[in-house]
């Protein structure tokens, strides 16, 4: 059974690294737009058996409900790598054989990207990894089985779980999807998405808030 999981933190402190290009109530818009983005293209994808949120934030749990994606409640929220592993062995306890850790930030990602990914999800043990745009970071990765190796999301997380793929012995895919590459970190991404996303409702959002002049 593949399980695809989105780790959700509490939206009212996000992206602190835009604090100089937004106001806080301008990030949390601009991460909530992303978390519908993510639920409308997980809600298309064909090849995937259950989907799942993990998170203690109830505005999001009000819209995975919503959705009707299964819920996975933390008791405390820690870090990226613990929401996703704790997720992750929770999702195996319901029968997952595979989990897609996908995030929320991706304000491009598609049904078809994610259809790729979990195509590449045959043998066990595995791994399927897409990097982030500029190489170092870990944008989606697909684990089988699930606790195949632990998390290790932030600076230099794609090296880190290449490594433990390798220590686990698992085959390992890198797969580049410029699509999911593009993840919403710091004002420079902002620019690369106003460029290549225009019609989106996460640029179209930011066209409203006037950040094209802020750049």
């Amino acid at each position: 059974m593949r399980y695809i999981l989105i780790p959700v933190k509490d939206l009212s402190h996000a992206k602190q690294r835009l604090a100089d290009l937004m106001t806080q109530a301008e990030r949390t818009r601009l991460a909530w737009i992303m978390l519908e983005t993510t639920f409308a293209a997980v809600m298309r994808v064909r090849n995937a058996d259950r989907i799942a949120v993990v998170t203690l934030y109830p505005p999001a749990i009000s819209l995975a409900e919503h959705y009707g994606l299964e819920v996975i409640v933390e008791a405390e929220q820690i870090s990226e790598s613990r929401s996703v592993d704790f997720g992750s062995k929770e999702a195996q306890k319901r029968g997952a054989e595979s989990v897609l850790r996908l995030p929320i930030d991706l304000p491009l990602i598609t049904a078809e990207d994610i259809e790729i990914i979990l195509n590449y999800d045959k043998i066990q043990p595995s791994a399927v990894i897409v990097p982030s745009r500029d190489g170092t970071g870990t944008n989606a990765i697909l684990r089988h089985p699930p606790d195949l190796f632990p998390s290790h999301f932030g600076l230099g997380s794609f090296l880190k779980h290449l490594n433990e793929a390798e220590e686990a012995k698992a085959e390992c895919k890198i797969v580049y999807l410029p699509r999911i590459a593009l993840d919403i970190d710091d004002p420079e991404d902002v620019a690369v998405l106003m460029q290549r996303g225009r019609g989106t409702p996460v640029c179209e959002a930011l066209a409203e808030m006037g950040i094209s002049k802020r750049l």
